[in-house]
């Protein structure tokens, strides 16, 4: 694929990810407002791209909410920066599939081959607030992750394994085990609950 082709893909790539967030219907007030920011952005012009760490202040995301077939348990990784159980995601790293990049970061953080998207839409929305942090030995300033969810099923008799840089374990939860091993007030009030209401 030559540069003219990679510029088109990712054109149609943003302009489908446009029309999802647009399509996307908010859940609860925290998703309105953050829908509103999210399109905000990526129509914005006058900025860095959105879509790779060079907007050192905002960029976008994907995460993965990992659950077995049966909808009773859920895949966390104990990730190193934020020291809690979290869901599995990364950035866009200049990828506007968003989708895509929620499955990559499902195969690369926690080994998973056989993973699927439950569907192409998004499940949630939400912009993210991430304290300044060391990464690889540079510092990171506070910025924000325009994160965009996605439902995934996996099956729990697959194996699974850290990637040793970004989590220090993975593990399956019970649905009702998971809020209790998050440390991160805002996930527990305003995230993770509407996800487990939405499994």
């Amino acid at each position: 694929m030559d540069a003219e082709e990679r510029l088109a893909r990712g054109l149609g790539d943003r302009e489908r990810l446009v029309r999802a967030v647009k399509a996307f219907a908010p859940g609860c007030e925290q998703e309105e407002h953050d829908r509103a920011q999210i399109l905000a952005w990526l129509g914005r012009a006058d900025c860095p791209d959105v879509s790779t760490r060079r907007n050192d202040v905002a960029h976008l995301t994907a995460s993965a909410w990992v659950v077995s077939p049966d909808r009773s348990r859920v895949l966390m990784a104990y990730h190193r920066i934020y020291d809690t159980w979290a869901w599995l995601g990364g950035h866009a790293d200049g990828d506007f599939d968003l989708a895509r990049v929620a499955m990559r970061e499902v195969g690369e953080e926690s080994g998973l081959a056989h993973a699927r998207l439950a569907s192409p839409e998004p499940v949630s929305l939400e912009v993210l607030c991430v304290n300044g942090h060391v990464k690889r030995g540079v510092y990171v300033s506070s910025h924000l992750h325009l994160n965009v969810t996605y439902l995934v099923e996996a099956d729990p008799a697959e194996p699974v394994r850290p990637k040793p840089d970004e989590n220090k374990a993975v593990r399956w939860f019970e649905k009702d085990e998971v809020l209790g091993h998050v440390t991160e007030p805002w996930m527990v009030r305003w995230v993770y609950p509407k996800l487990l209401g939405r499994m």
